[in-house]
């Protein structure tokens, strides 16, 4: 792969997920996020990330955007479960 995101790789789920984990890490700790949990932080980004994806490859319709909140979640809960699981397996023993 010799480019970074695109919108069609974050239109994917795996895509998404790997953009809002890298992006929600990044911005947490900014000094107006850091008194927001990370979950919610995460959940909008992921609608943020769905939204420009699903604009930006012509595949933005009302039906896809009613689905957006909810695909979001699942993005945002896999995110923070994918960034949790690495936190554990990297703790000494």
């Amino acid at each position: 792969m010799n480019t970074f995101f695109t919108w069609e790789t974050l239109a994917t789920f795996a895509g998404c997920v790997a953009g809002t984990a890298l992006i929600t890490q990044f911005v947490k700790n900014l000094p107006f996020l850091k008194n927001i949990a990370t979950q919610w932080v995460s959940y909008v980004i992921a609608v943020i990330l769905l939204l420009g994806a699903t604009f930006f490859t012509g595949e933005l319709t009302w039906a896809t955007g009613a689905l957006i909140p909810f695909n979001a979640v699942i993005i945002a809960l896999s995110a923070n479960g994918g960034y949790s699981a690495l936190k554990r397996a990297a703790l000494p023993k």
